[in-house]
């Protein structure tokens, strides 16, 4: 359910209210019953918080039918309340255990996926965790020593050389391995999860220009092109460093099957642009199906009913999807 104190719990409750997501699935919620309870009596809706006290025994039990939201509490003292809209160490200590669970529960087939509510950072950095993000602390917790960061949105399939990093560390932080990681795990992502036979990547540049020819910089000659050409030397079909100014365009337009993206908010732009409310952040790499929502815990609106819960929605149905064909 992601942090407590932010709209993952809003989002949780509308989203298991929708008719479309039980016909895909069969959702169980790992977070606090408690305040998932005051919730959905705070929104007025009608479901059934139920609490389960053994996952293991839930594959064919009737907690799995519409009206009802089936909830596993972790918390040894459950979570009654806490301070909403507000970064505390707290939240970031719940949220974290509910992400180990989770992850848990789907490794040892209590569960087919993952999908995970916003996290706050400075919430998990308040109870003493390091890791910027998700992708992070699942590849942590899955020991799993290669992962990336794939955002999907209408036309586009993204995926991050880096995630979250300082404009000032970025250039620093675009190594010649962190750029040949990212395609490989972009064409990984592509023919394994999206069954692309020969998947196109259009790789982007971090530059005005995609440097101009060592112009307006020298990351592109000297760390990208290098790691585009090693890409291909071992079969990848991927071109650049291209101008992201086009690139993001022309993908947009079928050139490519997906992109990879230098940083953070150069993908986002263009898919937030395209599809936002309806982004999904699938992690490549991971044992497991894992989907997220593209947004944050948005503390702003927390309480007033108004969080859209439609990335939540996506986020499943592509989990549910993924975890289908895995299992076909």
């Amino acid at each position: 359910m992601g942090d407590p104190a932010g709209i993952g719990p809003e989002i949780i409750v509308k989203a298991l209210c929708r008719a479309t997501v039980w016909k895909m699935c069969r959702p169980i919620v790992i977070g606090s019953h408690p305040i998932m309870e005051q919730t959905a009596q705070r929104l007025g809706v009608p479901s059934q918080v139920v609490l389960v006290h053994d996952f293991h025994k839930l594959a064919n039990g009737p907690s799995f039918r519409p009206g009802r939201m089936p909830v596993f509490d972790p918390s040894v003292q459950p979570l009654k309340h806490i301070p909403q809209g507000r970064p505390s160490a707290l939240a970031g200590e719940v949220s974290a255990e509910y992400i180990r669970t989770a992850v848990r529960l789907v490794q040892s087939g209590g569960a087919n996926g993952l999908v995970t509510a916003p996290i706050n950072k400075k919430a998990m950095y308040l109870a003493g965790y390091a890791y910027p993000g998700h992708t992070e602390f699942l590849a942590s917790l899955t020991r799993t020593k290669k992962v990336g960061m794939m955002i999907l949105g209408g036309p586009l399939k993204i995926l991050f050389a880096t995630t979250h990093v300082a404009m000032c560390d970025l250039s620093r932080a675009i190594t010649g391995r962190c750029v040949s990681q990212a395609i490989r795990l972009a064409h990984q992502g592509l023919t394994q999860l999206f069954h692309i036979a020969h998947p196109r990547i259009g790789v982007a540049g971090l530059n005005p220009h995609a440097g101009d020819n060592g112009v307006f910089g020298q990351e592109e000659q000297r760390v990208i092109a290098p790691a585009i050409r090693r890409a291909q030397a071992s079969g990848i079909s991927c071109t650049g460093p291209y101008p992201a100014d086009t690139l993001f365009g022309k993908a947009v337009r079928g050139a490519y099957d997906g992109v990879v993206a230098m940083y953070h908010d150069q993908g986002l732009v263009a898919l937030k642009t395209v599809a936002f409310g309806h982004c999904v952040n699938l992690t490549v790499g991971l044992p497991i199906i894992r989907t997220s929502v593209d947004h944050g815990t948005a503390y702003d609106i927390v309480g007033q009913g108004t969080a859209d819960p439609s990335s939540l929605i996506e986020a499943l149905t592509l989990a549910a999807r993924l975890t289908t064909q895995r299992a076909n």
